[in-house]
């Protein structure tokens, strides 16, 4: 289907859930699978109706280098179970807006390019906001629990790594594709066959032409 119509469906039915608290949406997939792109998409028409916005995303919650890298650099373990610091995800962001949080959050704890510590302030969530949260590996246990609704963009690697190579120009473009082929695509092989996303999102869709994108499943 065209994407405009498929964005109407996605808002609609994240703003006819009913929660009380903030509704928490995950929206997972592979990297470079057009996670981002879409979370901003819904942001802008779910603000266009009147609530509140919560933008998230993993990339604000990674470990400590010495800890992502704590099993070698070219580890895909290491990049799928030490990437993220998923205790302060939770701390931060996911519980305050779930049920029995106080609504108090803070949408960031770490910078990777820096590789320090954020002093973010907190935040005050309206009681009817919708958090729209993009990353990788968002339907491990640790993490699934929390989403009120999700979406998994199903994308081929022979697809996502191109436009990563595409996405991360700075760096050789051999170089980009050896480290894809060596930790991140094996990597995400793991979570894939462990957690197999696909059955778990609300809602999935095949994103390989991001002009025409495919719903796979709708809960």
């Amino acid at each position: 289907m065209d994407r405009l119509p498929l964005i109407q469906d996605l808002v609609s039915r994240i703003l006819s859930i009913e929660r009380d608290h903030p509704v928490r949406v995950g929206i997972d997939g592979v990297d470079a699978a057009g996670k981002t792109t879409l979370a901003d998409e819904l942001a802008r028409h779910i603000e266009a109706a009147g609530r509140q916005v919560i933008r998230g995303s993993i990339d604000r919650f990674h470990n400590p280098s010495a800890v992502r890298y704590q099993r070698g650099r070219e580890s895909p373990e290491g990049y799928y179970l030490d990437s993220f610091n998923l205790v302060a995800l939770s701390e931060c962001l996911l519980q305050p807006l779930g049920p029995r949080g106080g609504r108090q959050f803070r949408r960031a704890a770490f910078d990777y390019r820096s590789d320090s510590l954020l002093d973010v302030p907190f935040e005050t969530a309206e009681s009817d906001a919708i958090l729209l949260f993009d990353g990788i590996f968002l339907h491990r246990p640790e993490l699934r629990s929390h989403w009120d609704f999700s979406v998994f963009l199903q994308v081929d690697f022979s697809v996502t790594v191109p436009r990563a190579v595409q996405r991360d120009r700075a760096t050789p473009e051999d170089e980009v594709r050896r480290i894809y082929a060596i930790r991140y695509v094996p990597g995400q092989r793991l979570y894939l066959s462990a957690e197999n996303p696909s059955t778990r999102a609300s809602f999935v869709i095949d994103n390989a032409d991001p002009g025409r994108p495919v719903v796979v499943h709708a809960a």
